[in-house]
């Protein structure tokens, strides 16, 4: 009967506390995920840099288009002038006032330049596409850090849990080495020891509750929110147990973002190489104008100087500008693309293995993981049961308290690596689930 008022006493003590907790906003995990890609900065940042290849990609089509240029100018002189002649004679006159207007329409159009226009608008399409793929990779990052972060603090609050119920056996034995002393039938080291170690678990509750508010303001931080929100987290980490190794390694080519980014700046090399390989070719342009002119003199000291002249009418032709030789500039400008790719070929394969060595370690972790969690949510149950039972017999003057703190030690040991045990295998699911790049659909 004790066992069971016992027993019974823990579970209300962790049910109030589970109610006292539940008053306070529970911040869910998808809700931590949707704050935090709303309020990144660095995905804001990313966001501001695809906007901008964006808005030069509207403008793509331009390197197709004429340009028209125009100019004009109005002048007015006034000029005295004076000229002699071989015979003598002198012709001088004073405050000769006159106007020029003049203006001027051009056009010119590139024809053809070695297909380098084709090759700059597909550039500025892919710049916008690895804009994407940047803002989604960096999703993926701040998302995994943001689960990471929010089950450590569920794992923290389990264990604080874990803590509150050694000291509430604690508790318990203090009160029976009390007892057992004031009758005597204890010996007083029985009762300081039980106080010493109820203290312990005391200090270690309130260096759980401090760890749980530091991480708190962690994913605060993650989240881009006020700081010392308060807030409340589950109590639960979930765990997928249907993750296989082939169905990822399989995919991962195609939707890792890390690998995407590379694969489209490779595409972009390769524009790149297109484009300086056109400056190998003729430039054909078409140009034409349309010219106006008007001069306007009051007074004129030559007789053969008109006072009125006026000219104006279009003129249009075909002009080519043929590279033969500019020190070899565009063959370095053509091997050095090259060596981009190559570059960026290499890196590719390089990530690739990583990952997929990344892949099989998360992998081999995440089944082990699995199979000790399965172990000490087994241990667990024995070790409460044992716990109880000890419990009972130090109560029944049976057993000694070192029986008692013996049985609590492997609870205590049982507790943490249940609770690791689910937290790290929730990391190595997130990790895979990085990796993979389906944190982010």
């Amino acid at each position: 009967m004790k066992q069971l008022i016992y027993i019974l006493t823990l579970f209300c003590s962790l049910f109030f506390y589970a109610e006292n907790t539940a008053a306070q906003n529970v911040l869910t995990v998808d809700e931590a995920i949707a704050t935090a890609l709303k309020n990144n900065y660095d995905i804001q940042l990313l966001r501001n840099d695809s906007a901008s290849f964006a808005l030069d990609n509207s403008y793509a089509k331009a390197a197709f288009y004429p340009r028209v240029n125009a100019t004009g100018g109005l002048l007015y002189n006034n000029n005295n002038q004076l000229q002699r002649f071989s015979d003598g004679t002198k012709r001088e006159r004073n405050g000769i006032r006159s106007s020029n207007l003049n203006g001027s329409v051009q056009l010119s159009w590139t024809l053809f330049d070695g297909y380098k226009m084709f090759a700059t608008r597909d550039k500025l399409g892919q710049f916008v596409k690895l804009g994407e793929l940047n803002i989604k990779n960096q999703m993926v990052t701040a998302v995994a850090a943001v689960v990471n972060n929010y089950y450590n603090i569920v794992y923290q609050k389990q264990q604080l849990k874990a803590v509150e119920d050694q000291m509430s056996i604690n508790e318990e034995r203090v009160k029976l080495a009390d007892r057992k002393f004031s009758v005597g039938l204890g010996a007083k080291p029985e009762l300081l020891q039980a106080k010493v170690d109820l203290n312990a678990q005391k200090a270690a509750r309130l260096k759980q509750q401090t760890v749980i508010a530091q991480l708190k303001e962690t994913l605060n931080r993650l989240m881009n929110v006020a700081l010392q929100t308060s807030y409340d987290v589950s109590d639960t980490i979930p765990i997928n147990t249907n993750i296989t190794l082939a169905e990822m390694l399989a995919a991962v080519e195609n939707t890792n973002q890390q690998l995407q980014v590379t694969k489209k700046n490779l595409d972009i090399a390769s524009l790149t190489l297109k484009e300086r390989k056109a400056d190998k070719f003729p430039v054909l342009t078409f140009n034409s104008a349309y010219n106006y002119s008007k001069a306007d003199n009051k007074a004129v000291v030559n007789p053969f100087t008109p006072l009125f002249s006026r000219n104006n009418g279009f003129n249009y032709g075909l002009g080519i500008a043929i590279p033969i030789f500019n020190g070899f500039n565009v063959k370095r400008q053509v091997q050095q693309a090259q060596l981009d790719i190559d570059y960026l070929k290499l890196s590719y394969q390089n990530q690739k293995m990583q990952i997929d060595v990344g892949i099989i370690n998360a992998f081999k972790d995440y089944e082990m993981q699995q199979q000790a969690l399965a172990l000490e949510e087994e241990n667990i149950l024995l070790a409460k049961e044992n716990v109880m039972i000890a419990l009972e017999r130090f109560r029944l003057g049976v057993s000694t308290y070192l029986e008692l703190r013996e049985t609590q030690k492997s609870l205590e040991d049982a507790y943490n690596r249940l609770l690791a045990a689910r937290y790290n295998t929730k990391l190595a699911e997130t990790e895979l689930l990085r990796l993979k790049g389906d944190l982010v659909k």
